[in-house]
């Protein structure tokens, strides 16, 4: 994604993941380029920016269960 994707009015959506208030909390938001990652406890804090083939190879491979810690 290019740095100067602006999210700003972008929907962000919590992870059903998320721990209420605990210490993870993350956020996405789609965009026409990519997405957008942030820590939901800081809105105003730095965003990880992927670009759409990057978004998709990283979708792929949690659907595979590459990142379960079972």
């Amino acid at each position: 994604m290019e740095p100067t994707t602006d999210l700003s009015r972008a929907t962000w959506r919590k992870s059903s993941r998320s721990s209420a208030g605990g210490p993870d909390c993350v956020e996405v938001a789609l965009a026409p380029v990519g997405a957008g990652v942030r820590d939901s406890k800081n809105p105003s804090g730095p965003v990880l920016g992927f670009d759409g083939a990057a978004w998709g190879r990283f979708l792929g491979t949690t659907k595979h269960g590459a990142f379960d810690l079972n």
